[in-house]
């Protein structure tokens, strides 16, 4: 059951005026929209869109205020479409079905568009890759897919078999019995989910990650984001998990959004491993509060 990756999300929000600012801020392409939507476009054709919440049309909400409401997947073929989704219940989006977290869930045939785009090339060690040539300053991002989807999720274990048995999702990398990394594929990027166990029990949304060239563009994408007056919980960092740099800012659509640059690729021999859920293997280093988009210094504790 290849599904390609995450090919739509769905909010439900509060304020659409401001969540129509922060996604068009965020370097989305604008798809249009009227006083109860709006819709906005990745590089490749990823859609977001912002409903208000009280939209009766939306599925109910994991957790109260503006959230994600509905995740959207995307598949190439057509035949694997239908035995993949035997059963399930039609809705806007395609044929849907929900997850035992509550999340729901809809699959379709991808309307992701193929896109040649050129990261930096890094000079390391014994790997010249960029010769005669200066790496990229940016002074915006414009995110090129959307990355992947992180829950709070009480029921792991449970969530966890749903998602390997039922739609052939792969365990990239797991802390035991609390938090486990997954991709779409048995070939692909580290993760295009990650379920996540908290104290207390919560169910809801921790972030929406998009995908960016590089680390420059996460830098040049953050500070920007800055400027514009948004707030950055952490960022920018690095995970010693999928080894991607991060950037994570407040999204008043619910939760975070992230810029995501150089996360591992995986095939079928990629070993997931366990690892201790500690600070460290979340970030190998991070700037709290992130950095001022004028001073291009981090930000002064409280500021």
């Amino acid at each position: 059951m290849p599904i390609n990756g995450i090919d739509k999300i769905v909010y439900g929000v509060e304020d659409l005026p401001t969540c129509t600012r922060f996604f068009t801020d965020w370097g989305l392409k604008p798809m249009g929209g009227d006083a109860f939507a709006s819709r906005f476009e990745t590089l490749d054709g990823c859609e977001i869109e912002l409903r208000l919440a009280t939209d009766p049309d939306l599925p109910p909400a994991l957790e109260p205020g503006s959230t994600l409401r509905r995740a959207v997947w995307g598949l190439s073929d057509a035949a694997e479409l239908e035995a993949l989704t035997q059963g399930m219940a039609d809705g806007p989006d395609g044929k849907e079905i929900t997850d035992p977290n509550g999340m729901t869930l809809a699959f379709r045939m991808t309307k992701r568009r193929p896109l040649a785009l050129d990261g930096a090339q890094i000079n390391s060690a014994g790997h010249l890759s960029r010769i005669d040539e200066r790496a990229p300053i940016y002074d915006h991002a414009e995110p090129f897919k959307i990355g992947h989807v992180v829950f709070f999720c009480p029921n792991i274990a449970e969530t966890v078999k749903f998602y390997e048995e039922r739609l052939g999702f792969v365990v990239s990398d797991f802390y035991p019995d609390e938090g486990y990394f997954l991709r779409c594929r048995k070939e692909g990027g580290h993760h295009d989910l990650f379920l996540l166990k908290v104290p207390g029990g919560k169910r809801g949304l921790n972030h929406v990650s998009f995908t960016v060239r590089d680390i420059h563009e996460v830098f040049g994408g953050g500070m920007n984001i800055d400027r514009k007056g948004w707030s950055t919980q952490i960022g920018p960092g690095r995970h010693p998990i999928s080894s991607a740099y991060f950037w994570y800012v407040a999204c008043p659509a619910g939760a975070l959004a992230e810029y995501y640059a150089d996360e591992d690729y995986c095939t079928e021999a990629w070993e997931a491993k366990s690892w201790d859920r500690l600070p460290e293997n979340y970030a190998e280093w991070a700037v709290a509060g992130g950095i001022d988009g004028q001073t291009r210094r981090p930000r002064a504790k409280g500021a």
